[in-house]
């Protein structure tokens, strides 16, 4: 049942897909930034995709991939009109995110195949305006940490990418004395974070600006 209805605006929060234990031999982490990164591509003889912080030299690679990741996945748990909108209006990345340097992207081939991240201020999600306490810094004693914008291209999904990309967060968030993590999940991604340890709080309603709702689920975790 759905609780209440957030008609604030947009949420950009989680797109996710089903969990799967994370193969450390099939990708690994790079403190390097590779010189290019491209948006399409199969996955048949890929490299192994490698984990690294995103940088502002990647967001319109992000963005490409956020929206044939809604595109992809959506359809399976919104309607034409829902998955559409969210297109449109879910499928960009907070910037702040990566000027804090708390946002993740996976690269194969030189080409962004996952990303999300996790944030240590005030905003849970982009879209609804500003609001005075967004780049507020959050307590870790008596706050979550917030997972952040988590998608996956539509030929990458059940490789253990969204897992990892949820292990680096936990693990950045509990060097910061974080104790909890929290989230709003988008349909696809519930069965992740379920399987990672996230239970559901709540159920509610997000009105796009075009007017569109759609459901989503308000989830937290300890960090262990």
């Amino acid at each position: 049942m759905i609780r209440r209805d957030r008609a604030r605006g947009l949420l950009v929060w989680l797109l996710g897909f089903v969990a799967e234990p994370y193969a450390s031999d099939r990708a690994e982490w790079s403190d390097e930034p590779p010189a290019a990164v491209t948006g399409g591509g199969a996955v048949a003889g890929a490299a192994a995709p490698v984990l690294r912080t995103a940088t502002v030299e990647d967001l319109d690679s992000i963005g490409a991939l956020m929206r044939a990741s809604v595109q992809a996945l959506f359809p399976g748990y919104y309607d034409e009109r829902q998955t559409a909108s969210a297109a449109v209006h879910v499928a960009h990345v907070d910037p702040v995110l990566v000027a804090d340097g708390t946002y993740f992207v996976f690269v194969a081939d030189g080409e962004l195949v996952a990303c999300g991240g996790w944030s240590r201020r005030g905003r849970l999600y982009a879209g609804d305006g500003d609001h005075d306490d967004d780049d507020r810094l959050l307590d870790p004693a008596t706050e979550a940490a917030h997972i952040r914008a988590m998608f996956v291209r539509g030929d990458w999904t059940r490789r253990g990418l969204g897992r990892a990309i949820l292990e680096a967060g936990r693990n950045a968030a509990r060097a910061e004395g974080f104790k909890r993590l929290d989230l709003g999940a988008t349909l696809p991604g519930v069965p992740l974070y379920r399987a990672f340890g996230f239970e559901e709080i709540d159920r509610f309603v997000v009105t796009m600006p075009d007017g569109v709702r759609i459901e989503a689920v308000h989830m937290e975790r300890q960090i262990d």
